[in-house]
């Protein structure tokens, strides 16, 4: 295939392709933008100097090999739902390992371990592991994000208060190492590099194929939506009060998920009930649920039904699926937001100038099963999180406007300055490229450890993006 311009090392990344031009595209080629997968954030433009399309392990860590040889950072693209664009690199230059060909699956009849490629779309492992004897993990609602990102940050989604997050399944992970070598990590070996892959694994390799451990896939769930039109601040605050001291219940079911978005126009509560109606009615009254008789109840028999986000549907309904400019930030909490915090976000929300009518503020139930790990278990750090806090904006205009961000970065301040003292981080899924302290808000206690793994097994730096985890 003819380039209009050779890059440095564009000999080899073919060579690790096997020589097939379609497994490889250069800056400079004639059709890189159409072959280059797009960005998803808009607001953060990023052009890799190469993309390719490997399909093993073997040409996996053949790239890599020639990248660092020819001094380039490397960062892996499995669904390429990054905030940050970070599979795109994060920053303009970096060689990217586009997964999309890794779709390798096996089920074993007797463990029901899965042995998954990393480009498997969450919607596909959701099949392919049902079609598989009726199997099931935790995920998240949105079935177009990868695994090989979902499983290596976290992954929180309606079953996560049962079986943990997408991460705790994990069992075992074929990874290519910055050197160029393919091991494997389990509890048996290279444990410290399992340790990283579960929670960090953009800084330190990339996964080629996953075994995971599987449960039987539920049979029947309620799921709850009650959206809600309220009309003054007063009550919509109280509604959000009423919420937390639901999900904030002390032994609260683990059968329960749920999620509460504030929006422009106001209020959605919903969420799944792992059980029967009238389990879910007796939780309803004995809890005294806000907004009961206030919505809709459907009775799901079907699994895929089951891990759907009206919330996620909500935004999608809103956005329109289309690639934008928008801006988020995260923020975790061990304990409720004081009555006067809440009061003060909505009477925040009411007087503050947005700059955009497409925002929203998305409050998580997580607790549960996630709690149950140790905080130095993995990398992954925010095992004693309650409740997470995900404030998105949208411009469907061009860039972000600076009033919007400011108005997002107001919400979390005055959230924080609801609890002086109080520690916060944010979730490393929903990366937010203007935070600082990333890697402390990322990964917190654990961030010692991974950088000393860092120093060992990537001194130089060749899984870089501009949140990364650095040499300690």
């Amino acid at each position: 295939m003819g380039v209009a311009h050779s890059i440095p090392g564009q000999d080899c990344l073919l060579a690790a392709v096997g020589h097939n031009p379609s497994l490889v595209v250069f800056q400079g080629d004639a059709f890189f933008h159409l072959r280059t997968p797009s960005v998803y954030n808009l607001d953060r433009p990023v052009t890799p100097i190469a993309v390719t399309f490997p399909e093993n392990s073997e040409q996996v860590a053949s790239i890599v090999q020639c990248a660092a040889n020819n001094g380039y950072k490397v960062q892996a693209r499995s669904g390429g739902h990054s905030y940050g664009n970070y599979g795109l690199g994060g920053v303009n230059g970096e060689v990217v390992v586009d997964l999309k060909n890794l779709q390798d699956f096996s089920m074993d009849p007797s463990s029901h371990v899965a042995t998954v490629g990393s480009g498997t779309l969450l919607g596909d492992l959701h099949s392919r592991l049902y079609n598989a004897g009726h199997r099931a993990v935790a995920h998240g609602a949105c079935l177009s994000v990868g695994t090989g990102g979902h499983f290596t940050i976290g992954g929180l989604g309606t079953m996560s208060r049962q079986w943990g997050m997408a991460l705790d399944h994990i069992r075992e992970v074929e990874v290519v190492l910055a050197n160029g070598t393919i091991v494997n990590a389990s509890d048996s070996e290279n444990q410290d590099v399992l340790f990283a892959i579960k929670g960090a694994a953009a800084s330190f390799g990339i996964v080629t194929k996953f075994k995971l451990n599987t449960h039987p896939a539920p049979t029947q769930a309620v799921q709850y939506s009650y959206t809600l039109n309220l009309g003054t601040t007063a009550e919509r605050a109280q509604l959000v009060k009423d919420w937390q001291r639901f999900i904030f219940t002390k032994n609260l079911t683990r059968q329960v998920s749920s999620e509460l978005v504030v929006f422009e126009s106001g209020i959605l509560l919903s969420g799944t009930f792992f059980g029967s109606p009238d389990e879910w009615k007796s939780l309803e009254k004995e809890l005294d649920f806000p907004a009961a008789d206030k919505g809709s109840v459907i009775i799901l028999t079907d699994w895929l039904g089951m891990v759907t986000s009206q919330a996620e549907e909500l935004i999608f309904q809103v956005v329109g699926g289309i690639p934008c400019s928008f801006y988020a930030k995260s923020m975790s909490f061990k304990d409720k937001i004081p009555d006067e915090g809440i009061d003060s976000l909505f009477n925040y929300l009411e007087s503050t100038m947005k700059g955009t009518l497409a925002w929203f503020i998305i409050f998580d139930l997580e607790a549960g099963a996630t709690n149950d790990v140790p905080v130095n278990a993995t990398a992954y750090a925010h095992r004693e999180t309650i409740m997470w806090m995900q404030s998105y904006a949208v411009s469907l205009l061009g860039p972000v406007s600076k009033t919007t961000k400011d108005f997002l970065n107001g919400i979390n301040n005055l959230i924080s300055a609801s609890r002086p003292g109080a520690v916060y981080g944010a979730y490393p899924g929903y990366v937010d490229p203007s935070l600082e302290n990333a890697q402390e808000a990322y990964w917190g206690s654990n961030l010692p450890r991974l950088r000393s793994i860092k120093a060992q097994i990537d001194p130089m730096d060749i899984f870089h993006n501009p949140q990364s985890v650095q040499v300690g």
